[in-house]
């Protein structure tokens, strides 16, 4: 891993455009660019089955001869680091290093920044099963843990404010999470009090093939059971789960998430935020990915229904008592955009018109003829609530067609205000200041 000082003040300018609605909202690549806004809605969802479902995977291939990410007027981009493993989700600690989950490679780096130069890069920690969420505990300058969410489980190791490598072997906090086939990304938050902390775990399948009949019939398992909860190898999955600090009280707090890969909280409500990858197979446009706010005890509908009350035709009449009680996510994206990491921004060196707003990374679609994601949103947000319109941010990873050179997955600010974005494409780290 090295770093690298190159920088390019690359404004696009942001024009006044009208807002991408309806049909043109969902668009594809070509029409990205910094400053582009779209709303969709509800409504605006074609029928299953408009246009035919697509394998249309893209190439990954090295960035390009002065190849930069793509930013708004007035802002500038940087390349902060490269040569990472597969750079995952990022956070930043209170002291401002940079925790970066490297999956694959089963590690947790901690980077070192002054400005945009790498001064330290060490292994935190090791030997992990596919780790992803990152968190510190308790919220505030000092924390004592940081907490790992691996695969199949959540640990934690001691911490002291400045480490760049664990001081000791990991405590197993949460001892078990439904693991094996499908979704194996795990991200982590704690509440402002400290008192809960949430675990995301994404489903094992598309959407709940083969799950059969619940143990002694849906109508016994619904009373049983949370609002929407799945059964058999679905079990405990498209979810997100509450657990006390300690790993205790495990609870399934929203139930019908397909896969929120990224969580956040929103600093006003201080609500559990999902960036989350909607299910494939149902055309260019179905289904949305989306970025929403997450109630306790609400159920928003995968796999028996998507966006509402919009029946999924592969599981059609089966889930009846269902159809009414369905919470609708709050930003509707570009189908099968693959919506990853997550943050809400609170720095000093965006204009203040950025306070509040969301931006996630979207990795890049596989299921549309039209490729969709590879990119940043802003999602933007008006008195800590998101309007339902999100902006193309950062853009520019995609070559042609069947090329692309970065897939944005971690974003998060900065101690100094700045926004880091991972994309494990080429393994590099970018850094945006205004």
């Amino acid at each position: 891993m090295t770093s690298v000082l190159f920088v390019a003040v690359i404004g696009t300018t942001a024009s006044a455009e009208p807002v991408l609605q309806g049909k043109d909202a969902f668009g594809s690549w070509q029409a990205d660019k910094p400053g582009t806004v779209r709303l969709i809605r509800p409504q605006d969802l074609p029928r299953p089955g408009a246009s035919p479902s697509v394998a249309n995977a893209s190439h990954v291939v090295a960035r390009p001869s002065g190849a930069m990410p793509r930013v708004p007027e007035g802002f500038k981009v940087e390349l902060l680091a490269e040569g990472l493993s597969g750079p995952r989700i990022l956070r930043v600690a209170p002291n401002g290093d940079i925790f970066v989950a490297e999956t694959r490679a089963g590690r947790i780096r901690v980077l070192r920044a002054d400005g945009a130069t790498i001064v330290a890069n060490d292994i935190f920690a090791s030997g992990l099963n596919r780790p992803f969420g990152i968190a510190f505990f308790p919220n505030g300058d000092n924390p004592q843990w940081v907490y790992v969410a691996n695969t199949d489980n959540v640990v934690r190791f001691a911490y002291r404010s400045g480490d760049l490598k664990a001081s000791g072997k990991p405590e197993t906090v949460v001892a078990n999470l439904a693991h094996g086939t499908g979704h194996s990304t795990r991200d982590i938050v704690f509440s402002p009090d400290n008192k809960r902390m949430f675990v995301s775990v994404g489903s094992a399948g598309n959407d709940g093939e083969g799950m059969g009949n619940p143990p002694g019939g849906i109508e016994a398992w619904s009373r049983a059971q949370p609002l929407g909860a799945p059964w058999g190898y679905e079990a405990g999955r498209a979810a997100v789960l509450a657990f006390d600090a300690d790993g205790k009280n495990r609870k399934l707090y929203a139930t019908g998430i397909r896969n929120c890969v990224g969580l956040a909280i929103e600093p006003q409500s201080a609500t559990p935020w999902c960036s989350t990858n909607e299910r494939d197979g149902l055309g260019d446009d179905l289904v949305p990915d989306y970025v929403t706010s997450v109630r306790e005890g609400a159920f928003y509908g995968w796999p028996w229904f998507y966006i509402g009350a919009n029946e999924d035709p592969r599981h059609a009449g089966a889930r009846p008592d269902l159809k009414d009680k369905i919470t609708i996510p709050d930003v509707l994206l570009q189908s099968h955009s693959a919506s990853l990491g997550m943050t809400f921004y609170q720095g000093s060196n965006f204009p203040a018109d950025y306070q509040g707003d969301a931006f996630a990374a979207e990795h890049g679609s596989w299921n549309r003829s039209k490729r969709t994601g590879y990119k940043v949103i802003r999602i933007r947000m008006k008195d800590g609530r998101p309007t339902g319109e999100y902006e193309d941010f950062v853009t520019g990873f995609v070559v042609n067609d069947s090329e692309v050179w970065g897939r944005p997955v971690g974003v998060v600010v900065a101690k100094d205000g700045a926004l880091l974005i991972s994309e494990d494409g080429n393994g590099t780290i970018w850094r945006v200041t205004h």
